[in-house]
């Protein structure tokens, strides 16, 4: 890697968490203003959340569709559509964004639960620990496959007593727009089906980064949660 390559990589790597950086800042302000409440649509706090990406950062673009699903809409994979949903007050939900900061992709995603079911509260505690978990095994081996982190990520929701609740658990991130990434490339994805290593370069030679997502479902119980943000980079 020449000087000026890695002149490029500094950039893209400080581009990517200080996107992160500020989706953080975002969710503690969703938090502090209490944007996601009972008593409020799925789509309706979608919009404020996008409002209040605009009002902070002048955020206009997201990478992905804006996801807000609560109850038994957070059993569902990524590409379902559910109609609307009021939150309840007894109830669980979780928000997954991919706002464009600076022309760098974040995705961020966080659990939030209402009231008091305790086994609700210990899925949302179980998120950030299986999440760390996941990032320990990914830095303690420099040659660890996609396929290897899934099991990995998979077993450790096992043991916590969840089960996966979609086909892959993270994806590349970069610059917007990102690398096409479908369900038939599947070494994008942290995925069963990727055998090849995270730690590479792409196909213009650049340092692949990574984001985990963790999407945890309680099956019996009909509900789930979800924590997406950098794999690789802290």
């Amino acid at each position: 890697m020449g000087a000026s390559d890695r002149t490029d990589e500094r950039s893209r790597v400080q581009g990517l968490i200080e996107a992160q950086a500020k989706a953080e800042r975002l969710f503690v302000e969703v938090e502090a203003r209490e944007l996601i409440v009972p008593g409020s649509g799925e789509r309706e706090i979608s919009d404020r959340i996008r409002d209040l990406a605009n009002e902070m950062f002048g955020t206009t673009k997201h990478w992905h569709k804006r996801i807000v699903r609560s109850g038994p809409h957070t059993m569902f994979p990524y590409k379902e559509n559910p109609p609307d949903r009021i939150l309840g007050e007894d109830d669980i939900a979780f928000a997954d964004f991919g706002p464009i900061f600076e022309e760098y992709e974040a995705d961020f995603g966080r659990t939030f639960v209402f009231g008091d079911d305790p086994l609700k509260h210990r899925l949302r505690d179980d998120l950030e620990e299986v999440f760390a978990a996941g990032r320990r095994a990914f830095h303690d081996d420099p040659r660890i496959t996609g396929r290897q982190l899934y099991a990995e990520v998979e077993r450790l929701a096992a043991k916590a007593g969840w089960t996966l609740g979609g086909w892959h658990a993270g994806h590349l991130v970069g610059e917007f727009p990102h690398e096409t990434n479908d369900g038939a490339k599947v070494e994008s994805y942290i995925t069963p089906d990727n055998h090849t290593l995270l730690r590479r370069t792409d196909r213009a030679g650049r340092v692949c980064h990574w984001i985990l997502e963790v999407h945890l479902v309680d099956e019996r119980h009909g509900f789930g949660g979800f924590y997406e943000q950098l794999l690789d980079l802290a």
